[in-house]
């Protein structure tokens, strides 16, 4: 069955959550995968072992969910993708999903040219300005949850509240703040419509 790709527009965090928590049952029971794109309403999240420490600003009330990872944000401007993948179909190899994630994610920046890439033992897509794209998920019998953040045109100050996934003094940054070729929400999200499947099984199969 060919990914299914909903667009959610913008939504709060919880109704978006609740969704996912449906589908990736439909999964689990043999229905088919899913990718969700969307914005969020302002929100900050926090991994299931992230420390509140990073958490800066004791007026932020971080929703604590299950998922790698530390503590972010999100909010407009930002695109969100959760792809609710029955990872049993692709060796079981968790680590491999996140290395995806991160190539997928270079590949987009680089169709907007910006030169994004990965750094070791720090999940994510960087720049030499900045983190570009943060990723935490979560698996429920093999079948993923949550996903990556990828900075389309938000505002990065809300950043400036918290250690961005748990790191000290992280710069965040933005494909409009690296001058991308294209850098409007409606065009990125067509972007990863277009080619994220394609992506996932070219990755998966050169495995």
């Amino acid at each position: 069955m060919a990914l299914n790709v909903t667009d959610l527009g913008l939504i709060g965090y919880r109704e978006a959550l609740e969704l996912q928590e449906r589908l990736v049952q439909r999964v689990c029971e043999g229905g088919r995968e899913t990718l969700l794109l969307l914005e969020h309403e302002p929100v900050y999240t926090i991994g299931s072992g992230g420390s509140s420490a990073n958490v800066l600003d004791p007026a932020i009330s971080a929703e604590r969910v299950n998922r790698g990872g530390d503590v972010t944000y999100h909010g407009p401007g930002q695109l969100v993708g959760y792809p609710l993948l029955d990872l049993s179909r692709r060796g079981r190899d968790l680590h491999r999903y996140l290395r995806f994630l991160e190539s997928f994610l270079v590949e987009v920046a680089a169709d907007c040219a910006v030169a994004g890439f990965s750094v070791p033992g720090k999940t994510g897509v960087w720049t030499e300005r900045g983190k570009l794209a943060s990723i935490g998920v979560g698996v429920r019998r093999w079948v993923t949850m949550h996903g990556f953040a990828l900075n389309v045109s938000l505002d990065a100050a809300p950043f400036r509240r918290i250690n961005p996934c748990g790191i000290a003094s992280c710069p965040m940054t933005s494909l409009a703040a690296e001058g991308g070729a294209e850098v409007s929400l409606p065009a990125i999200k067509e972007l990863v419509r277009t080619k994220f499947e394609l992506s996932l099984d070219a990755f998966f199969a050169a495995a």
